[in-house]
């Protein structure tokens, strides 16, 4: 044999190691074709182009929260005020339409979430608490606020220029839809091709060598929670044109359901890595389960339980990987 040949390559080794990590990546879509398939299988009106459609669209505003909860997760943080920035994006948009103009409401609830965004990044840096604190009280705050906007009453909008955001659509495909894909191609562009991608997941891997690298962690915080608060004003500027009302209740809830889908999708809890497609991914499993579950009338309970085991399971295999 001469010195410029090579034996064969070494077969691929599926250690423990390697397994992990294709459960973090791959589990939810392979849970996912597992769910339609059984689904499929007990009722005929699951596999229908209409349900499809209905499920994707009836959890955009779900999706796209959890898009960008993916990032403030990545960074090694959480915000519980997402659910009350989606009430207070909410009421401002429904008073702005009926007062004003409808469009400036669509406009201005995105614009209102990332304002709110950005005062929670801003109060994590400058006070040097931990996300989950902070967002927890800046969260009763921001309910306090769409409280105090409508009065304790709800804002109806019935005005076809403002209601096309959450019902209009392009053939068989939602307008929100659209909007979900164009937003969660952004965000993945940002995570994986570009600098503060880098940044955000170099501060959830390691901060105090992020810090030492040069890096402005505090900086990249902010924008990463600003970016979250702007999510979860678009989801409310969609949500509220949908069923054309606002109200200080909306969203309740909401924040745990999207980092519940983060947390499904392989995001590790404690930072560092991730991916914005695994995170929808994780929302559309959720929303497989409701639906399933509404399909075949079964007991609640089963689906609160289905959904509680699952996400243990995820939680388990982030742990086991950080121990790895």
């Amino acid at each position: 044999m001469s010195l410029t040949q090579r034996g064969p390559r070494p077969a691929a080794k599926f250690d423990g190691p390697t397994l992990l990590r294709l459960l973090q990546r791959y589990a939810v879509a392979a849970m996912i074709l597992i769910l339609m398939i059984l689904l499929t299988a007990m009722s005929d009106s699951f596999l229908t182009a209409q349900n499809l459609m209905n499920i994707l669209n009836q959890n955009t505003p779900l999706a796209i929260m959890a898009a960008a909860m993916t990032l403030v997760i990545i960074c090694g943080g959480f915000d519980l005020s997402v659910g009350a920035i989606f009430a207070v994006a909410s009421v401002v948009a429904a008073s702005l339409a009926v007062n004003v103009n409808p469009y400036l409401g669509l406009i201005a609830a995105p614009l209102v979430g990332m304002a709110l965004g950005f005062v929670n990044g801003v109060t994590i840096t400058t006070l040097n608490i931990h996300s989950f604190l902070a967002t927890l009280a800046t969260g009763l705050v921001y309910r306090g606020i769409a409280i105090l906007v409508t009065g304790g009453t709800l804002i109806a909008v019935r005005l076809d220029d403002f209601t096309w955001l959450g019902r209009g659509r392009i053939g068989a495909v939602y307008y929100a839809v659209i909007i979900l894909v164009v937003f969660a191609v952004l965000l993945t562009v940002l995570l994986n091709r570009s600098t503060l991608g880098r940044r955000i997941l170099a501060v959830g891997g390691n901060e105090e060598a992020a810090i030492l690298s040069g890096i402005r962690t505090d900086r990249v915080k902010i924008i990463a929670f600003t970016i979250n608060g702007f999510a979860a004003g678009l989801a409310a500027a969609i949500a509220t044109s949908r069923v054309s009302l606002g109200q200080a209740t909306a969203g309740a809830g909401m924040e745990l359901e999207a980092i519940a889908a983060v947390i499904i999708g392989g995001t590790s809890i404690y930072g560092g890595q991730g991916a914005v497609w695994r995170s929808i991914a994780g929302v559309i499993m959720l929303a497989l389960i409701n639906n399933g579950f509404n399909i075949l009338n079964a007991d609640p309970f089963y689906k609160d339980l289905t959904t509680g085991l699952i996400i243990v399971a995820a939680v388990a295999i982030s742990a086991a990987g950080r121990k790895r």
